[in-house]
């Protein structure tokens, strides 16, 4: 049976302009994502979020909450705790503002599509409440960008957690895709009191499941994902409690993973470099033309 591998039908023509010189790569977005984790009796379980069918990038494909940087998320009024944002940059490889705008991204983003909040009043506490009529104003607020983060936070009187997250990987969209992000992976334990709630309208479903759990039922081609997803699922197999996967972040490598594609032949081979269970060979269809130079 085939796994659970998202690939949109459009993308050997992409590959193929590509190829040729006919396509010019979007520069891609900066962004981040969270893999929000709870202990269970059969160790952590991850958030995910199904994406609906109508959408145009992924639709139906299962991902964690995250989304793309805000520009006023490195507004340096943003309440800050945790390693410094110098320390950040060294991690996350980019400068210091880049830093903030992505860490920022990725707090602010698992709060307007999860309703989870890794901020507190303090910079030893977290909030154990997300819920009511005024927290949900704020987070339409933010989701309609009528809100900066740096005001949500200062409204509050809050101060954003960086040490609730641990940089986990980087992926950059391919080149011939039409929407590209630089995207950040986090992981980060659900704070205790809290909750999460499919609070996203590119959603249809949130579940809970083990990685190992996820990464079977990708296996089985019964939940849908993309590349990173099943990439970053799959080593948290190794960690028998959130915290343990967070203290083996500062490890990780992140480079960034950026798919290539060449022409073997008239055959299209497409591979994401150290993760071999990704590549695909694609002959060419009686609609597609053949020949043109490598990607």
């Amino acid at each position: 049976m085939a796994n659970g591998q998202w690939y949109p039908p459009q993308w050997p023509a992409r590959i193929r302009a590509l190829a040729a010189g006919d396509l010019t790569p979007v520069v891609p977005r900066r962004a981040a994502t969270v893999l929000l984790l709870k202990d269970t009796g059969d160790g952590p379980a991850v958030h995910l979020l199904r994406r609906r069918a109508s959408m145009a990038f992924a639709g139906g494909a299962y991902a964690y909450p995250g989304g793309g940087v805000d520009p006023r998320d490195d507004d340096h009024a943003v309440a800050w705790a945790g390693p410094t944002r110098a320390w950040w940059a060294d991690r996350l490889g980019v400068d210091a503002s880049g830093a903030q705008a992505i860490v920022c991204a990725a707090v602010r983003e698992t709060y307007e599509e999860a309703g989870v909040l890794l901020a507190g009043p303090s910079a030893d506490s977290v909030v154990s409440d997300t819920t009511g009529d005024d927290w949900e104003a704020d987070r339409a607020a933010l989701v309609a960008r009528e809100l900066s983060f740096a005001q949500f936070l200062d409204r509050r009187g809050l101060v954003l957690r960086s040490d609730l997250l641990g940089a986990w990987a980087r992926w950059v969209t391919p080149e011939f895709e039409s929407r590209r992000y630089d995207t950040w992976f986090f992981v980060a334990a659900l704070p205790e009191g809290q909750r999460t709630r499919n609070a996203s309208t590119e959603a249809d479903r949130t579940v809970w499941l083990t990685p190992a759990e996820a990464a079977a039922g990708y296996d089985r081609g019964e939940l849908l994902m993309m590349p990173p997803t099943v990439a970053t699922l799959r080593p948290l197999t190794a960690y028998g409690t959130a915290a343990e996967a967070l203290a083996a972040a500062p490890a990780r490598d992140l480079a960034p993973v950026l798919a290539r594609a060449r022409l073997d032949g008239d055959e299209l081979v497409l591979t994401w470099p150290g993760h071999d269970e990704f590549t695909k060979r694609m002959p060419p269809t009686a609609a597609e033309p053949t020949g043109g130079a490598p990607a």
